[in-house]
């Protein structure tokens, strides 16, 4: 067992971590060190980690996750360390929360990974959207685990100012508790309900992307693991007030800003939730909406915390969880973050040119932002395809479109319109696609002949 900290007079809920290996089953990130943001996700979420212990099975005990011995072990561990809730690094089944919650007795709480995200994420959620996608992905959680394991929601919180349901007296934040007794029916219906005005949530973006697409706005859309420094990045960017904290989860709303590009183009760019390893489903599902906003976006950028000792394990579960929300083949600017927390022989050692696309900043001093900007706009506008066109002088915004998006090589001012050559970035292409030159040809010889 392993003793992490000393209670103070801050803390209220003492938690202790249990971690496993299975094996023949590849895990993104050691357990050492899957634990360690375990105890990160819980002082996120208010509690004061008091020990962890681990162990390698070689598959999850069916009743009670692992066996009798190791039970027995964690139950001693537990009285030591005056303990008011055990967190597995791990989703129990519902079973496994069950048969646990009896062993353990009333006074200690079981909890998993992923509810502690849920609370995590039901703490942040600020706006309306963000507290039915949270509501909805706890409701959609709890639904198979309608059993006594529920009935630590129905305390009040402790000190510190916490709420019913809230990390105060650990559990899920957010629904209540006369929605405790609800039964499997009543749930239900509630997330049927939910479901129904997160819909309506995303025809509303949807709506207000097609607004943007007609405004011929580039979108960039900003992806990385918690806490990697997207926030940091966007205030940068777009001299944005984005609350900046060390901790995970910090930004869950999307928060969306105008920016400026070097060639004068502008831009808006969405700072997204961030991801992390074992992200619950429930989480990804109920988030589709907000998720949207990277799927549409023309660009990608993701920032990575160069400085993180699992970089790159945090850089292949950002590439897992666009792969579950379908992003396959969209362009990815990578900004290596935090490098003015290296010297100089420490910045000669990165392998970043290993990554295609990848540039080296630092989001709190600045630096590398030129460099960083200079490559989003040249996956923005770069591509350009060759066009030419005939617009009549009354559609003077698709003309002056033109000369401001794209590559003017020959102008051509005829009687009733004007004949531009040159090139357009693609993303611009199908919006000339009734006066492009064959176009206009074939519809100068329907006239003729009539």
């Amino acid at each position: 067992m392993s003793k992490l900290a000393l209670p103070t007079e801050m803390s209220h809920e003492r938690a202790f971590l249990v971690g496993v290996e299975i094996k023949d089953k590849s895990n993104l990130l050691p357990v050492e060190d899957s634990l360690r943001e375990l105890a990160l996700l819980s002082q996120t979420a208010g509690l004061m980690v008091v020990g962890n212990t681990k162990q390698r099975i070689r598959r999850p005990n069916p009743k009670t996750y692992f066996g009798s011995g190791k039970i027995e072990e964690i139950k001693a561990l537990v009285e030591e360390t005056l303990t008011d809730v055990v967190i597995f690094d791990d989703e129990l089944s519902p079973r496994h929360q069950r048969e646990l919650e009896p062993l353990f007795g009333d006074e200690v709480r079981i909890l998993d990974r992923t509810a502690l995200i849920l609370d995590i994420f039901a703490m942040r959620a600020n706006t309306r959207e963000g507290r039915l996608q949270v509501e909805l992905a706890q409701y959609e959680y709890r639904l198979p685990r309608l059993t006594r394991a529920w009935t630590h929601l129905a305390r009040q919180a402790g000190g510190g100012g916490g709420r019913a349901g809230s990390v105060g007296g650990v559990g899920l934040r957010g629904p209540g508790e006369q929605q405790l007794e609800m039964d499997r029916r009543e749930i239900e219906r509630r997330i049927a309900k939910l479901r129904r005005e997160l819909e309506k949530v995303r025809a509303h973006r949807s709506r207000h992307r097609d607004r943007r697409e007609r405004e011929e706005i580039p979108t960039i859309a900003l992806v990385g693991y918690t806490n990697a420094g997207k926030s940091t990045l966007i205030n940068r960017l777009a001299d944005a007030n984005v609350l900046v904290e060390d901790k995970l989860f910090c930004t869950l709303d999307p928060i969306t800003r105008r920016i400026k590009l070097p060639g004068g183009q502008e831009a808006l760019i969405t700072d997204t939730v961030g991801f992390i390893q074992k992200l619950p489903a429930q989480l990804i599902a109920a988030f589709r909406a907000t998720l949207e906003e990277i799927v549409e976006a023309d660009v990608l950028l993701h920032v990575v915390d160069i400085t993180h000792q699992n970089a790159r394990e945090q850089i292949l579960a950002v590439r897992e969880t666009l792969r579950e929300i379908n992003i396959q083949n969209q362009t990815i600017v990578t900004a290596f973050n935090k490098i003015d927390l290296f010297d100089e022989s420490e910045r000669s050692c990165l392998h970043i040119d290993s990554v295609e696309r990848g540039i080296p900043i630092s989001a709190m001093k600045g630096e590398g932002i030129p460099a960083l900007l200079a490559a989003v706009e040249n996956e923005l506008f770069s591509r350009m395809k060759p066009l030419q066109v005939m617009i009549p002088y009354g559609n003077g915004r698709l003309i002056s479109l033109f000369h401001e998006k794209g590559i003017v090589e020959e102008t051509e001012h005829l009687n009733d319109a004007v004949m531009i050559s040159g090139r357009i970035p693609l993303r611009y292409y199908a919006g000339f696609k009734d006066y492009r030159l064959e176009s206009a040809q074939m519809e100068a010889g329907q006239h003729s002949e009539e």
